[in-house]
């Protein structure tokens, strides 16, 4: 795929605070530009920027319902009630879960965790989770990532002597569940100046502000961050503010000494030795520990998480593994699928929308082959399987256009739904899918942006290879954790040539390992194009092309930059 390049040029305001940071900060102009387009315009916000404080982090106690939600927590403690961590089957339910559980279990002993069956009892709560909770004497379920529409599941549960404390991010209803407490910062009433916190992020608040209330030193939480981390790369939410900070003493953490069981999903993943990054927990960290939620059931990998034998950890990290190859084969022929009826429905194809369904579709996997779809169509995407006379489904969507709001349109027709800007999930009668489409379809075309379907590749800054050098990668370095709002920087350098030495490489071909020179410099760098083979034949006529790339270390050669080509373009004067 060939995107359309956007840079926009610093205005002459930009660069006069750019070359200010510059002097201040003695790094380059070009940096400090990079600085500024993401707002950080004075010396304290760059150094706060550079150097993310967990002294920084809000007090928990601003978040309304905090105060309840400890007291009914000590109140537990205190009358030795049974207490369930109770979250959803994705990695951020996991990862919150896993990250409860540890921190209480330190202190209390009558404590258990539930991950609901995605087939047997689908998301949030259940009746089973709720009949498991009274036969084991619950009192008090602490539920993560879920909930905050459970508004009949917990009215039930009040009915049982069942107390719920609701740790949510997901955006609520008009009305909400009769909880003793509902830490959600999406609440339209609640103060929290921080509202792009995970569902594993909520659940750490809550601990935080216990360990405040009950005395307990900070540093008994920090060992924990290595799961936020995991939870903020995977669930897609803003790199920024608070989840800076969580995220990048997280990854220090899943560097310098991770859990047990995330020490086993990284030797799994044949990351040990290396830099972990936030690239690494989304494409291969995350995907482990969703596939046992995808194929089978998410306790499996609670169950890895809180593990504290490395033996053992490694034992059920080798069995979700297989758990991920099965999810991968599957994903693909869904994806394939897919494609396929794309192609045929003509209509679709130059619709703002993509709403695809089919009975035979697996549940556990129709959120992947939604965002796969969203990648390759940029369009908002709704992927829907058959359940008995329902229809459950998966949703995602493209930079800047909520999803939500647009099911939420459509709320008339749904049994259920939940989620938030960029991804949601609904539940609807199978015969009501063709009205729904059509709704669906008619909301995007009203509210979605031109620019919003087509794909836009940022160029942050246009440089000569001479620029680029081991100095350069490692200031860009300070720049992580990158993700939403904080992407890697994308760099563009005009009339490059093959040196002579590129090749096709990969199983199937379909990659380029490059050699390039720069006809302004004459300077020489090592390169990497994924999946673009198409180009290797005009990279090889040795005329000129432009690239964009974001800079990145060289594995095989120490002290070596090599880069990583998002786009090839041919120069238009050629």
């Amino acid at each position: 795929m060939h995107f359309k390049w956007k840079y926009v040029p610093p205005t002459s305001d930009e660069l006069r605070l750019a070359g200010e940071l510059s002097e201040k900060l003695n790094m380059s102009p070009l940096l400090t530009q990079l600085l500024v387009k993401r707002g950080i315009t004075t010396e304290s916000a760059a150094k706060q920027f550079f150097k993310p404080q967990l002294a920084d982090l809000i007090n928990p106690f601003r978040m309304k319902d905090m105060d309840a939600a400890v007291d009914r927590l000590n109140d537990a403690m205190g009358r030795k009630e049974r207490v369930l961590v109770y979250g959803d089957y994705d990695v951020d339910g996991c990862t919150a879960v896993a990250l409860v559980y540890k921190f209480l279990q330190q202190f209390y002993s009558n404590i258990d965790y539930y991950i609901p069956d995605r087939y047997d009892e689908g998301y949030g709560i259940s009746r089973k989770g709720l009949e498991y909770a009274q036969r084991t004497g619950v009192k008090l379920v602490i539920i993560l990532d879920c909930g905050i529409k459970a508004v009949k599941e917990i009215a039930y549960a009040k009915s049982l002597g069942i107390d719920f404390i609701i740790c949510d991010h997901h955006v609520p209803d008009e009305e909400m569940p009769p909880a003793v407490a509902i830490l959600d910062p999406k609440r339209a009433d609640d103060p929290y100046p921080f509202k792009q916190l995970c569902g594993c992020g909520v659940g750490f608040k809550l601990m935080q502000a216990f360990a405040k209330n009950n005395g307990i030193p900070f540093s008994r939480l920090i060992p924990l961050l290595d799961f936020c981390a995991v939870s903020i790369a995977a669930d897609m939410v803003p790199v920024v503010d608070e989840n800076r900070i969580l995220a990048f003493h997280g990854l220090k953490i899943l560097n310098q000494n991770p859990s047990v069981g995330l020490k086993a999903i990284i030797d799994i993943c044949g990351l040990s030795g290396r830099d972990i990054s936030m690239s690494d927990i989304v494409f291969k960290i995350g995907p482990r520990i969703n596939a046992s939620g995808r194929m089978e059931n998410g306790k499996e990998s609670v169950d890895l998480l809180v593990e504290k034998d490395i033996n053992e950890a490694l034992r059920k990290a080798k069995h979700i593994n297989e758990y991920n190859e099965q999810r991968k084969d599957i994903d693909k022929h869904m994806t394939e699928d897919a494609n396929q009826i794309v192609s045929r429905l003509e209509s679709q194809k130059h619709q703002s929308s993509i709403v695809l369904y089919d009975e035979h579709w697996k549940k556990g996997v129709i959120g992947i082959v939604a965002s796969r779809l969203t990648e390759i169509y940029f369009r908002p995407t709704v992927v829907l399987t058959r359940d008995g006379d329902l229809a459950t489904g998966s949703a995602r969507s493209v930079m800047g256009f909520d999803i939500y709001s647009a099911i939420k349109s459509c709320r008339d027709l749904l049994i259920n739904f939940g989620g938030h800007t960029y991804a949601a999930g609904l539940t609807l009668r199978w015969a009501d899918i063709p009205t729904f489409r059509k709704r669906f379809q008619k909301y995007v075309e009203e509210h979605i942006q031109p620019e919003q379907i087509e794909a836009y590749l940022r160029i942050d800054a246009i440089i000569d290879f001479k620029d680029i050098t081991k100095k350069l990668y490692n200031d860009l370095k300070r720049f992580s954790p990158f993700g939403p709002s904080n992407p890697k920087p994308v760099f563009c350098t005009l009339g490059v040539y093959d040196y002579g030495t590129s090749k096709v490489v990969g199983r199937s071909q379909e990659h380029i390992k490059l050699e390039l020179v720069d006809s302004k410099s004459g300077v020489v760098v090592n390169g990497i194009a994924f999946g673009q083979s198409a180009s290797a034949r005009y990279i090889k006529s040795r005329r000129s092309f432009d690239i964009a790339y974001t800079i990145e270390d060289n594995v095989f050669k120490r002290n070596q930059v090599q880069l990583q080509i998002e786009d090839i373009r041919p120069r238009k004067s050629e």
